[in-house]
């Protein structure tokens, strides 16, 4: 039995999020039956991450087990030729049998795209939360900064998947502006439920005067959802950079 790795793309319009749910179309789901229909059975795939429905991946790992022999060169292209045109296999790679895209990841960075502008640009649809408003980018930074390091982000999550512990360490939380497009990029060892959105909302808050970056350690010391920002769109919301000490990606 051979354990592949995936990479691919998509984007999440048109899905539920990532993972399989019974009235709901999936990206995982999606992809589980493009592969079965190229292996010659059945399959499960383990995804990098629980993307919710209308996010998106520039990069994503799925691996699944299979005791088909069609060569790693060749499945990206056979599995492409049965999958819609939103979700494209990148490259097939074949781990040993312990790799887990979930388990095995160090870390992870998220993107979320801002298109800051009193006039909406309609090829941002979907792709980035339209904030007419103007929002200082330089605030925003101070407020990220807040969030980096150890810390309980019970404050920053939505009630969801319950997990072992709320604690989490944010590596860097970084914001930029090109134009009208604001960026703001989050690597950490693992996310909470929304944790990204409702960061996002934090910093746009902060932004707007309605907290003060200053106020963000008191919020995630108190656990209180209702302190911090709103959970901004999901639209705007990317996964962009996995890491791995196996060469997947």
């Amino acid at each position: 039995m051979r354990n592949i790795a995936l990479k691919l793309m998509y984007v999440g319009t048109a899905y539920h999020g990532w993972q399989i749910q019974k009235n709901a179309v999936t990206v995982e789901e999606t992809l589980e039956k493009a592969i079965a229909s190229v292996v010659g059975h059945p399959v499960k795939c383990t995804g990098a991450g629980r993307t919710d429905a209308g996010v998106h991946a520039e990069n994503y790992i799925a691996n699944f087990r299979t005791t088909s022999t069609i060569p790693c060169d060749r499945l990206p292209l056979a599995v492409n030729t049965r999958l819609p045109e939103d979700i494209v296999v990148v490259k097939a790679t074949e781990v040993h049998d312990g790799f887990n895209a979930i388990g095995s990841c160090i870390k992870k960075e998220y993107t979320y795209r801002i298109y800051n502008s009193r006039i909406r640009n309609a090829f941002f649809v979907n792709r980035a939360w339209f904030y007419p408003k103007h929002l200082d980018e330089t605030v925003m930074q101070r407020a990220a900064d807040q969030f980096v390091g150890t810390h309980d982000f019970r404050a920053v999550r939505s009630v969801g998947t319950e997990t072992r512990t709320t604690v989490r360490t944010v590596h860097y939380f970084q914001v930029s502006r090109a134009g009208e497009l604001i960026e703001c990029r989050v690597c950490a060892d693992g996310f909470l439920y929304n944790m990204v959105r409702a960061m996002t909302g934090t910093i746009v808050y902060a932004a707007e005067g309605k907290l003060s970056p200053e106020d963000i350690p008191a919020i995630l010391a108190s656990g209180n959802r209702t302190l911090a920002g709103p959970t901004v769109p999901p639209g705007g919301l990317y996964m962009t950079k996995l890491w791995y000490e196996e060469n997947v990606l």
